[in-house]
């Protein structure tokens, strides 16, 4: 039997600098680590600097010479650009290098491609790509039918590619369709745990902070979790009991990162929304990371862009068992911060400590002699409260304990 070998791109980095401050070598970092991701491999890199992006080809012409020249002596077979392209600019780079030409937002969304495993994400995803391709199709066209596959052929396929837009428009009308009815029953299921009096603390955080393991070690569930950017995309919620007995529902989200295509936050609202109806927020930082400052600049304006401003937030400095240094680590956004391993299981105790605080500070203190014919609202009060304290006395039952303020009208005044 012949066994064909998968071949594997070699890609050259580009980006575009416009100001001394700007963060393009950090962003070019990540794009290396997106670009491995999606199974690429640099082997260089190329930054202008301008006081703009070049409007028609991204890129001044001598440096889409110095290009050419390093596409032949790299043996490379594509580039990516750190920015989203315009339909014009990736024309035009592809006509110039006579190469494969590719974006960051081409990268994510093959990613995400890739790694989408439930109904809800590869709709999603399909129409994240769909809309993002829709003006580029014969760019992309002739770049396929040249190169054989790649980067940002998953997802749809080429055979999208080959559709006409009135086609594309008609596919695109249908799964925003489809994505309502899940995003009703997203609302539904959001209804009934409000119903239901449990709080909700949602995970969120820069891709590769650690999200998923957390999950994990707080839960006991087996998410996967990778040292890789977006190793896990479709939200997962699972139930964690607190020290003080009161029961709290844990929210893995998708990853946040630089540039995230517009594209995507769109496709993924009703996801991201998880974090806009949560009781608390879980800001999860890699304290390993030299960039953790502005990887959590990145995290709180995704936040503000999806309108989550007023939950409390506890952000968790993670990954300490790789700290080497003993750099000060602060955020000034967050209400409480805790320092964990969630590889290790250093600090989970203290972080459920100061979730039950936080959770604390949202309920109504109680102090209450209840009769023997109300022991069904002590049963209210354990399932979703934090009893204090429980006295059987001879006229009834003493209780002093902490209650959501939702179920305070159903256990009766003090």
């Amino acid at each position: 039997m012949i066994e064909l070998a998968k071949e594997t791109e070699r890609v050259i980095l580009v980006g575009v600098s416009t100001s001394d401050q700007d963060d393009t070598w950090m962003s070019l970092d990540e794009l290396k680590d997106l670009a491995d991701t999606a199974g690429a491999v640099t082997v260089g890199r190329v930054v202008q600097n301008r006081e703009q992006v070049h409007p028609a080809t991204y890129i001044g012409k001598g440096k889409i010479e110095e290009l050419k020249n390093l596409l032949w002596e790299l043996e490379a077979t594509g580039i990516i650009c750190d920015d989203e392209l315009s339909p014009v600019q990736m024309k035009n780079l592809q006509d110039e290098l006579d190469t494969k030409v590719m974006d960051r937002t081409l990268v994510i969304l093959d990613i995400f491609a890739a790694r989408a495993s439930t109904s809800e994400g590869k709709i999603q995803v399909e129409l994240a790509q769909l809309k993002y391709r829709q003006s580029r199709l014969t760019g992309f066209g002739t770049a396929m039918s040249r190169l054989g596959g790649g980067i940002g052929t998953r997802g749809p396929g080429e055979k999208k590619l080959e559709m006409d837009r009135r086609l594309i428009k008609s596919r695109i009308a249908q799964l925003g369709r489809e994505l309502k009815d899940v995003r009703r029953h997203r609302e539904v299921t959001r209804e009934s745990r409000s119903r239901n009096h449990i709080p909700v603390a949602a995970i969120v955080g820069y891709t590769n902070a650690g999200k998923s393991t957390l999950l994990n070690e707080l839960t006991g569930v087996n998410v996967l979790a990778e040292d890789k950017l977006f190793a896990t995309l479709d939200p997962i919620t699972r139930q964690r009991k607190l020290p003080g007995g009161q029961e709290i529902l844990m929210t893995d989200t998708v990853g946040f990162i630089r540039k995230l295509p517009h594209h995507l936050i769109e496709a993924f609202k009703s996801t991201l929304e998880e974090a806009k109806y949560a009781d608390l927020i879980l800001h999860v930082a890699d304290a390993s990371n030299p960039q953790m400052d502005e990887q959590m600049y990145i995290v709180y304006e995704t936040l503000k862009s999806l309108q989550v401003t007023d939950k409390p937030v506890i952000t968790v400095f993670n990954k300490q068992d790789k700290v080497e240094d003993d750099r000060i680590i602060r955020d000034f956004h967050a209400d409480y911060t805790v320092k964990i391993s969630a590889r290790t299981g250093m600090g989970i105790p203290e972080l459920l400590e100061t979730v039950e605080a936080v959770l604390r500070e949202q309920k109504v203190f109680i102090e209450k002699l209840y009769s023997y014919q109300e022991a069904g609202k002590i049963q209210l009060i354990r399932k979703y409260g934090e009893l204090q304290e429980e006295d059987y006395r001879e006229d009834g039952i003493f209780v002093r304990a902490y209650v959501p303020g939702r179920i305070y009208a159903k256990i009766g005044p003090v």
